[in-house]
């Protein structure tokens, strides 16, 4: 079983998504729209499921480093735990900072800042490719004598603090605002205001912010988003977007130092000097980006959305009981199924055809691996059987 608290606490954030939701409809905050909101999610879906294969790396080698290079054994007790929590946010500091400095490094961040709404489930949007390169910030904690599962519970810890500071429901918190990361100093991280770019880098703590000059008091409103929209509900090319601009700079580079110095500068950076590090202030004034569907189509994502989810908590609660092999077919089809659930949102026609053959496909995997007799299989089998008939209903040309 998955001993990470970021799993276990799955539906505490879908009550408290749904707590948030009707407050701010009471509001008449229309932070809360359904693409945006099932996108994020759908982001979170595809970091957990592709973090079962990236952890092995990640928590592999700060395993190796542990064994061959720590320098003491600490026990695990509430002090040295303490301690931990204390450090690994000193570090998340400095990973999640250079996350902005680093053009490379900000590929892998840019997912989660990506959203142009701020509220709950925007905590969700984070990235599948963050960890190649935050992971080795922690590997001093290994050699110092903090034991792997230790971290996970930590890092795990720090993840769930940062939930509830991704609203605007909640305002200032008096004297806790001195210490400790809020929803306000966190407002101000995800917004594209020009004063509020690069600041307010901590997890838990907001010390390290004040100590080391990148942190900002919320003023005027934040506008939020990044400041060159990424223009899509598919989670995969948000992933992936960043790098792809990247590849396409190099490409257009002449010289090796000038393509080295564009990964590791400050995103914006350019060879030519006029073009360096400059932030359009009308940049901030865009129109969010939006697409409209068809009521028939929303039900029907939703339909999906429900057993896309309760899958993804069954397979994250069980991954170490699965062989590699299903670990992966598992994997590719719910990354199928976030990656439709996408495109329909922009446009379901260039999608009927690869929905209709993941149906088919879905049901063929069941058929061929599922024990009959479990509730699992019939459970899939209405499942696959109703989508099928729902999907071809609703995309069928009127004749």
């Amino acid at each position: 079983m998955n001993i990470s608290p970021v799993v276990f606490a799955i539906p505490v954030y879908f009550l408290l998504m749904g707590l948030e939701w009707i407050a701010l409809r009471f509001q008449k905050n229309p932070s809360y729209r359904m693409n945006d909101a099932l996108t994020n999610i759908n982001c979170g879906i595809l970091s957990q499921i592709t973090g079962v294969f990236l952890k092995v790396f990640s928590i592999g080698i700060y395993t190796l480093v542990y064994e061959k290079l720590r320098v003491v054994t600490l026990e695990n007790n509430f002090f040295n735990l303490v301690i931990l929590f204390i450090l690994y946010d000193f570090l998340y500091y400095w990973a999640h900072r250079f996350s902005h400095e680093i053009n490379l490094f900000w590929a892998g961040h840019v997912v989660h800042h990506s959203s142009e709404e701020y509220n709950l489930s925007v905590a969700l949007r984070q990235s599948s490719t963050q960890t190649l390169w935050t992971f080795s910030f922690y590997l001093p904690l290994a050699v110092m004598g903090f034991d792997p599962l230790s971290l996970l519970l930590i890092s795990g810890m720090n993840l769930l603090y940062q939930f509830w500071i991704h609203t605007e429901s909640i305002g200032k918190l008096g004297v806790l605002e001195k210490i400790l990361n809020t929803p306000s100093h966190h407002r101000v991280h995800h917004g594209k205001n020009p004063k509020y770019i690069d600041k307010n880098h901590g997890g838990t703590f907001i010390i390290f912010d004040k100590w080391f000059g990148t942190f900002e008091e919320e003023g005027e409103k934040p506008v939020y988003g990044i400041t060159e929209p990424v223009k899509s509900w598919n989670p995969l090319w948000i992933n992936f977007s960043h790098y792809h601009n990247i590849w396409s700079e190099i490409k257009t580079i002449p010289d090796l130092k000038n393509k080295i110095l564009l990964l590791l500068n400050k995103p914006g950076w350019r060879p030519s000097e006029k073009e360096n590090n400059t932030v359009d202030k009308d940049l901030i004034m865009t129109e969010k980006f939006d697409s409209h569907l068809e009521i028939k189509f929303k039900y029907y994502i939703i339909y999906q959305y429900v057993f896309l989810t309760a899958i993804t908590a069954f397979f994250l609660f069980n991954a170490n009981q699965f062989l590699a092999w299903e670990k992966t077919i598992i994997t590719l089809l719910l990354i199928w199924s976030i990656f439709n659930q996408g495109g329909i949102f922009e446009s379901y026609n260039s999608n009927v055809k690869s929905e209709t053959i993941r149906l088919i496909v879905v049901g063929f995997f069941l058929f061929s691996f599922v024990n009959y007799n479990s509730w699992l299989f019939i459970l899939g089998i209405i499942y696959i059987l109703s989508s099928l008939l729902a999907w071809i209903s609703i995309t069928k040309q009127p004749t």
